[in-house]
């Protein structure tokens, strides 16, 4: 006799397979599709959503987790059926018409802001935007009714399971006490530091190589994944068929090379996630800011370490050219440069919390209905000039239009950046404690040491355990913030 545990594996392994066609599809609409397809592909995503939807809030599936909950289950099993709970009843909350109104929505926000960004078109992106809002904050309303939560936090515990705005408010309060006195003495010790820029044009080709050949220095499995090109970096698809992808300027190449690095951290976690596991919520990641530590270990504390940037050199100049820029003691002040910039996703490890504290102060006051989409301009000027002393005003394409999250109703994902940025340098603590030589051994391009450690401690637990569990597991302390200002501290002020 098939136990419920079992029926419930199969739902969900179901639930995987649905899932993987829909990523896929995703992956396509935003690289290969013509424009034209946009209307068909965003209805058929929404069907699919509904699909999915159906399946996982049939009566059958609650009926069958209670019996499981009965049932004689190992820790393993016992984890994934804690997940898959949690799947259930947030699903549950939710009318099958919002989450198909929501996908429509989102689709067709997401690809008129393709046209409208270039475009500087605030009004037209912003008559979208309101339709995905109103839907969002309806999905919060349900959401916060259930839980008992703030609005804001019932969907930021959609990417960070038990986190909370009041303890997110404390960790970036502590952030905003120190991080703009360091900031700005960076600023001025590295004024007087000569810097050359490297003299373009960059071949798009050349770009490409190198991003495939630091990639293969990663570890990524090109038999389980590719790389591509879109308006938006992002790493998507499933941990069987990872697709990543970049976004290439001929006047420069380190975007795009360090974009890469970053979206190859993802994918390591997607291709290194418990295949014994597939196709159950246990084998997926832990949370979205455990999944942005993994790309942000990659890029920002092994990827802009000396050591990294010293070994990869050789690459570099190979592809882009040995010009005096690209000598190493320059070529590294080019890596670690801090200056304040509009564009989160180029912006430097330093400023970049800032970006982050912005997003999430202006969309946690639009989903709790105290500012509205005609007021985010304002107020996105206004804080950008608070953080970074930048003026914004009527650059909406770098200001406000600038960001992907916000076009398919992603409110509450933001936070996960920053909590990513310090579960990064809480990591990478543990890993030079545990392996004393690994600096040494980055230099010389053997990074095995460092991935075998990552696979022990964060990749094959997908989310058998709580975020806290797996970094105390890991690291021996839950997040601790201080660990990201030391790390900033002594790559950035430390003579």
């Amino acid at each position: 006799m098939t136990s419920a545990y079992q029926q419930l594996s199969a739902t969900f392994l179901r639930l995987s397979r649905f899932g993987h066609l829909s990523a896929i599809a995703g992956w396509d609409m935003q690289t290969m599709m013509p424009a034209g397809g946009s209307r068909a592909r965003g209805e058929a995503l929404a069907e699919l959503s509904v699909l999915q939807h159906e399946i996982l809030t049939d009566k059958r599936v609650g009926t069958l987790i209670a019996a499981a909950e009965q049932e004689s289950l190992n820790d393993v099993e016992q984890a994934n059926l804690f997940e898959m709970r949690r799947a259930w009843q947030q699903a549950s909350l939710l009318p099958a018409s919002l989450v198909e109104a929501k996908s429509i929505a989102g689709s067709r926000c997401e690809h008129a802001w393709r046209q409208q960004r270039p475009a500087n078109d605030w009004q037209g992106f912003a008559t979208n935007l309101k339709e995905v809002v109103a839907l969002s904050r309806e999905e919060a309303r349900l959401r916060a009714e259930a839980s008992g939560s703030s609005r804001y936090d019932a969907l930021l515990d959609l990417y960070e399971p038990g986190m909370t705005s009041a303890r997110l408010d404390s960790i970036f309060g502590d952030l905003k006490s120190w991080l703009p006195e360091l900031l700005q003495k960076v600023v001025t010790k590295q004024a007087g530091q000569p810097l050359s820029s490297p003299v373009g044009p960059f071949a798009v080709e050349s770009q490409r190589q190198l991003g495939l050949s630091l990639m293969k220095l990663l570890g990524f499995d090109f038999n389980h994944g590719r790389l591509d090109i879109s308006a938006h970096p992002f790493c998507g698809g499933v941990p069987e068929d990872v697709r990543i992808t970049t976004r290439y300027n001929q006047n420069e190449f380190l975007s795009a090379m360090m974009g890469v690095i970053h979206e190859t951290g993802h994918a390591r976690y997607e291709q290194n996630l418990p295949q014994q596991w597939a196709g159950q919520p246990v084998a997926q990641a832990r949370s979205v800011a455990v999944h942005e530590s993994q790309s942000l270990f990659m890029e920002m504390q092994l990827g802009r370490s000396r050591e990294f940037l010293q070994h990869i050199l050789p690459q570099v100049t190979a592809e882009m050219g040995d010009q005096p820029a690209l000598q190493s003691d320059n070529f590294i002040r080019l890596t670690q440069r801090v200056k304040p910039g509009l564009i989160r996703v180029d912006a430097d490890e330093v400023s970049y919390p800032a970006h982050v504290m912005l997003r999430y102060e202006i969309e946690r006051l639009l989903i709790e209905g105290e500012i509205d989409v005609e007021d985010i301009p304002a107020l996105w000027d206004e804080k950008m000039q608070g953080y970074l002393g930048l003026d914004t005003r009527g650059n909406y394409r770098d200001g406000c239009m600038q960001d992907i999250h916000w076009t398919d109703g992603a409110f509450g994902y933001f936070p996960t950046y920053t909590l990513g940025a310090m579960y990064a340098a809480q990591l990478f603590q543990s890993l030079k404690r545990a392996l004393p030589q690994i600096n040494q051994q980055i230099l010389q391009g053997d990074l095995q040491p460092a991935f075998d450690w990552m696979q022990q401690n964060i990749w094959q637990h997908g989310s058998r355990f709580s975020t806290d569990q797996l970094f105390q597991h890991a690291t021996g302390e839950a997040l601790n913030p201080q660990w990201f200002r030391q790390h900033l501290e002594q790559r950035y002020l430390a003579d």
